[in-house]
């Protein structure tokens, strides 16, 4: 599943036709799904109007569509998103769109009952989200694994290695489906039992995500070594401090790759970023030259 940026213009402007080209683009490249207005997406920053024509561009591909619901400020969201009424009614949107589930950011307080209004509201599976700016504590996950409206959750810690495997684990004896969404950890969680993946990572590049995911099911070890190794130098140049920074990158290189066009490649929701950052980026995709002879 990729997670998808939202392509826009330096001031905030959404093209829905970019927006389904680009969407497009990352299906004919390997995404069996989509998960649209999540942290990738920018989705708690966008008006209700422009998150209805995302939506609705997502489903008329005709794959499943995952519509991130929610938010809180670090995540940066506009006053208000962050409460289980808006999430309840951005969910509500999504099941009325023809959305096939929801993602639902971590909120502030009572996570099962954010959960539970969310359901109440929609009736669409929802996919739990450890992510790192609001880590999930063990006792609140396992109640959120126990809810029936909880089909899988959705690990993105970067760093926490034991906080990952943890959270996979709990998401397996649970029965629920373990869903990495770890761009600078993506082999060692499927190796720890992740199941399926949504990550940013494949905003763009989807095809060498997919790379990873089917030689992980297969039985070349090399090509599973080579395709992580060229996925980890990528996640090295994007998944980096200041680490909001990352769905900049992404869509420089969503750009690069011609899914989007370069005036809707901007992220004013982000930090600013060095110069330089840019043609740092772009080289991670390219190939090592060989080394010359001795």
């Amino acid at each position: 599943m990729a997670a998808a940026a939202t392509p826009m213009t330096a001031a905030g402007e959404v093209d829905p036709d970019v927006v389904t080209r680009y969407l497009a683009s990352l299906v004919a490249d390997g995404a069996g799904a989509l998960a649209v207005l999540a942290h990738t997406g920018r989705g708690p920053f966008l008006t209700p109007d422009t998150r209805a024509a995302v939506i609705g561009r997502a489903v008329a591909l005709g794959v499943p569509v995952l519509v991130g619901v929610g938010g809180t400020p670090e995540q940066g969201t506009i006053p208000g998103d962050g409460e289980p009424d808006g999430a309840a009614e951005q969910a509500r949107l999504a099941a009325e769109l023809g959305a096939t589930g929801v993602l639902v950011f971590p909120s502030p307080g009572d996570r099962l009952a954010h959960h539970d209004a969310v359901w109440r509201a929609a009736r669409l599976p929802m996919i739990a989200f450890d992510l790192y700016t609001r880590p999930c504590p063990p006792e609140v996950m396992r109640g959120l694994l126990a809810h029936p409206g909880v089909a899988g959750l959705k690990t993105a810690l970067l760093s926490d290695a034991m906080g990952c495997q943890r959270a996979i684990a709990l998401t397996r004896d649970a029965g629920r489906l373990a869903i990495t969404g770890e761009d600078r950890m993506f082999a060692p969680s499927l190796l720890w039992g992740a199941e399926a993946a949504l990550v940013g990572i494949a905003a763009a590049q989807v095809g060498l995500t997919a790379a990873v995911m089917r030689a992980f099911r297969g039985p070349d070890l090399p090509a599973f070594h080579e395709a992580s190794s060229r996925l980890d130098r990528m996640a090295a140049a994007t998944f980096t401090d200041p680490m909001e920074g990352y769905v900049q990158r992404m869509l420089w290189l969503a750009a690069a790759e011609g899914r989007i066009p370069p005036d809707h490649a901007h992220d004013p929701y982000g930090p600013a970023l060095p110069v330089g950052e840019r043609e740092t980026v772009l080289r991670s995709v390219t190939p090592p030259a060989d080394k010359p002879d001795s």
